[in-house]
């Protein structure tokens, strides 16, 4: 899904991960006539980058092997799930570039065949309605040292089982009251094997079935069984399922399958100084840490999107950290590099001044303008050239301004010169300062024919910075964004994640100055700001505020690699 055909080329000739090797042997060996993946989420939260690597991969295998990839909502658990949630699924998947096949799928579909095939595991003696509550449950499971207890209920006969079962399901029983269990194994070395959860009881209004029903069956029970319904043939999930696949197989063995599917387990992305923890992300938005699941500072995919990131940098970084089965932790400066070198290379450039400093230019008549060019980008002509107003007045942000500096000091000092980007050299006269010796304007000069051209006299200037003019610019808020965890690990060693929060993640500025370019921006369009960074047009924020704000998606360079080195 490349924007850029030469890069998707070079990504294809990568040398083959294992899951691709799978593929490629069961379709020579005719194991499989089509592939068919699928990308299951819970409806329970939003979706976060992790996520974004699973979208990638399955959706990616089915498109590199001309198959198909179905959206299929894993709905079991309505007490936490919402159509907020599938909305908002729905359109990060499309976001990132991708297509599912068909109708979107939920579990919730099957329920009715899911209750069948529950009849048919009590039928075989394979199942039993349990009435120990969760507290004596776990402590029948046993340990990973020592075997579970088999439930003083487990023995009871299929008759029995059948008319409680359908208790249950009719709403006689009361909620936590019983359980219906798969009869396996409460010796099992592996501990999902010990007579697992099939349906429990939950009086709860389901996000897509209503009140329908009030038994509701386990994920592990439903999710192999869906995706046989759905003809799935690479059932891929992440490392942590891996111990359940002997619960995956023996369900699709015991029960009258359409399909056979097969589980594939590849490692999941473990990022630096973020969480991926749904329970923990649903907690930073309710206690009001973050503005919302979608906050720009929210490692989820709409946060990432309204923050500024582009389709795609997350796939150009999926593909970057490649599939494996072992356990990594990723830097997240690689995401920044692939959003920084996709902004770089296709974010139109505009001037805005962050903290005005007003200069007047003391031989410029008042009152006269001119109209000056500017390019949209220094390397694509097929963006559109910017038309910029040069006056009397003009803003320069504060921090390019000194009444003395050292060499090293590349910006306007009085007595020096320094060019304005894309118009004249100016040089500093002097400044103007507040009662309490604050500098509020500075008095300066332009030197004549000076654009695009050095000065006559030969004096060059020290630097370049960008303005805006006083006469013709918008007013708007930036808000400046950081990483939200300044601790690399949040939360490490059983500490509390909200105590690594970076205090400085947010800054806000009002009195922002702009080139009136940026009065059209598109919501999410994105923009290089000269010299200050990336940043994004935020329709919801400009909504709230009564006038334009731009999000920072990015600084120009990595500062964090810089403190990390101190």
């Amino acid at each position: 899904m490349s924007d850029n055909p030469v890069a998707e080329k070079n990504a294809v000739e990568k040398p083959a991960h294992f899951l691709q090797n799978i593929i490629k042997a069961d379709l020579s060996a005719g194991q499989v006539g089509a592939i068919v993946t699928r990308f299951p989420p819970e409806p329970n939260g939003y979706l976060h980058i992790g996520h974004a690597k699973s979208i990638c991969l399955n959706f990616g295998l089915a498109k590199e092997f001309g198959g198909q990839c179905n959206l299929r909502f894993d709905d079991t658990n309505p007490a936490k799930e919402s159509d907020e949630y599938v909305e908002a699924i729905k359109k990060d998947v499309s976001w990132l570039g991708f297509q599912w096949a068909g109708d979107i799928c939920f579990t919730s579909n099957y329920f009715d065949q899911l209750y069948a095939w529950a009849l048919d595991l009590i039928r075989a003696g394979k199942a039993y309605v349990c009435d120990l509550s969760p507290d004596q449950a776990r402590e029948h499971r046993g340990t990973l040292k020592e075997p579970g207890k088999n439930s003083p209920f487990r023995e009871r006969s299929v008759d029995e089982n059948l008319a409680l079962f359908e208790k249950m399901r009719s709403g006689e029983m009361p909620e936590g009251s019983c359980s219906l269990r798969a009869k396996i194994d409460m010796a099992a070395p592996n501990i999902n094997m010990r007579d697992p959860i099939l349906y429990r009881i939950k009086h709860v209004s389901h996000h897509h079935t209503g009140d329908k029903w009030c038994i509701y069956p386990s994920y592990d029970f439903a999710h192999g069984q869906s995706d046989a319904l759905e003809g799935v043939t690479h059932s891929i999930c992440t490392l942590e399922f891996e111990d359940h696949r002997p619960l995956y197989e023996w369900f699709i063995e015991n029960l009258p399958v359409p399909a056979a599917p097969k589980q594939y387990e590849f490692a999941r992305l473990n990022l630096n100084y973020t969480i991926t923890s749904k329970r923990k992300l649903l907690q930073l938005v309710e206690d009001g840490h973050v503005d919302g699941w979608d906050d720009p500072r929210m490692p989820t995919i709409s946060g990432m999107r309204r923050r500024g990131y582009t389709p795609a940098s997350l796939r150009n970084f999926c593909e970057r950290i490649g599939v494996t089965r072992s356990d990594s932790v990723v830097d997240v400066g690689m995401l920044e590099f692939c959003v920084r070198d996709d902004l770089d290379k296709n974010a139109p450039r505009a001037m805005c001044v962050l903290r005005p400093l007003k200069v007047t230019l003391t031989n410029y008549d008042e009152g006269k303008t001119q109209t000056l060019t500017a390019p949209g980008h220094p390397n694509r002509d097929d963006l559109p050239v910017r038309e910029l107003t040069f006056s009397k007045t003009l803003y320069i942000d504060c921090e390019d301004f000194r009444e003395e500096a050292n060499k090293k000091y590349k910006r306007l000092v009085i007595g020096k010169r320094v060019r304005l980007r894309n118009a004249y050299v100016i040089e500093a006269d002097e400044c103007v300062k507040d009662s309490a010796g604050n500098i509020v304007e500075v008095k300066a000069r332009i030197i004549d024919d000076t654009i695009g051209k050095d000065p006559a006299d030969g004096v060059k200037p020290k630097g370049v910075i960008h303005w805006v003019s006083d006469s013709n610019h918008i007013d708007c808020e930036v808000r400046l964004y950081d990483r939200l965890f300044q601790d690399e690990n949040p939360g490490a060693g059983g500490s509390d994640f909200l105590e690594c929060i970076n205090p400085n993640s947010l800054e806000v500025l009002t009195g922002c100055k702009a080139e009136p370019s940026l009065a059209d921006a598109q919501s999410e369009a994105p923009y290089q700001f000269e010299r200050e960074g990336y940043f994004c047009f935020d329709e919801t924020y400009s909504q709230q505020a009564g006038k334009p704000v731009f999000n920072r998606t990015i600084s120009l360079r990595d500062s964090w690699a810089k403190i990390s080195q101190q």
